[in-house]
């Protein structure tokens, strides 16, 4: 019989649903940030839907807005690759953003929400989160390995809409077993040895750390350099200081050391003959260590 102490086998108990009511009393103003909180059964892709919802009727979605679905069958990622859970098992939601910064500098939104997704789930979840560039958040995942290796928990999305507005998706697995994992690199909080994986307590975490990154962000007009959020993204990052192998859709791979962040968000790479490259994520197929 499962039991809670047991990742591998969760029972449909543990497993509830979001309480949307409740949500909105902590997160929806005056109590929270956010002007409309909506949560949905399921859907697509949450990305899509706010998007369309937004063109439809943009008064009826002030920014910021979250949408968030229990169950996501055809979510999407970096470069379209897909992201699908079981229902109730993570932590699916698109926030509509209207950020007062220049257009230039929205090139560091999914950086920034890397930063503020894996300063969430240390604080709240317990676990060592670091993020790979561009923004896949990785925790340690003690039963896939010795010495538990890192495995992908968390992905963002951040696309820009033709209003100018920005929706930022955010997936998190939360409960799922091993055999539930969209891929094998991937893992869970409950696989982890999470603290909590409260979908509830993990998403006003989430909320609470975006909300501090994008203040500091937009109070610096935009320069995440001059609001300190580069260090801060550099110290918890899983790939500076470490050999990579970058893919680039364009073909030809690029092998050097991942040695910082340029102004614009881009990773800079410095080849084995001294020169330094930099490289921007929608550039990017994957990016692999290399010894």
């Amino acid at each position: 019989m499962a039991t809670a102490h047991d990742p591998e086998t969760p029972s449909g108990d543990e497993r509830p649903p979001l309480r949307a009511d409740f949500l909105r009393e902590l997160l929806v103003a005056p109590a929270g940030p956010l002007a409309r909180l909506e949560v949905v059964p399921e859907s697509a892709s949450t990305n899509a839907e706010l998007a369309a919802a937004v063109a439809h009727d943009p008064a009826a979605w002030p920014a910021p807005a979250l949408l968030v679905a229990e169950h996501q069958p055809g979510g999407r990622g970096r470069l379209g690759r897909s992201w699908t859970t079981p229902p109730r098992t993570a932590l699916l939601g698109s926030l509509l953003l209207r950020p007062d910064v220049p257009r230039e500098a929205l090139s560091w939104l999914p950086l920034l929400a890397g930063l503020a997704t894996a300063r969430a789930l240390r604080a709240t979840a317990g676990v060592e989160a670091v993020v790979k560039w561009p923004n896949d958040v990785l925790v340690p995942d003690p039963g896939a390995g010795e010495p538990a290796p890192l495995r992908k928990v968390a992905g963002i999305l951040a696309e820009v809409l033709p209003d100018g507005g920005v929706v930022v998706g955010v997936g998190v697995n939360v409960a799922q077993r091993r055999d539930e994992l969209p891929v094998p690199t991937a893992t869970s909080l409950a696989l982890a040895g999470a603290a909590t994986t409260d979908r509830e307590v993990v998403l006003v975490a989430l909320h609470e750390a975006f909300g501090e990154v994008l203040a500091r962000w937009q109070d610096a007009g935009g320069d995440a350099h001059a609001a300190g959020l580069a260090p801060a993204r550099a110290e918890g990052s899983a790939t500076l200081g470490t050999r990579a192998r970058v893919e680039r859709v364009a073909g030809g791979d690029v092998l050097g050391l991942a040695t910082g962040l340029a102004p614009d968000g881009g990773l800079e790479v410095r080849l084995d003959d001294g020169t330094t490259t930099v490289h921007h994520s929608g550039d990017v197929h994957h990016l692999r260590p290399h010894d």
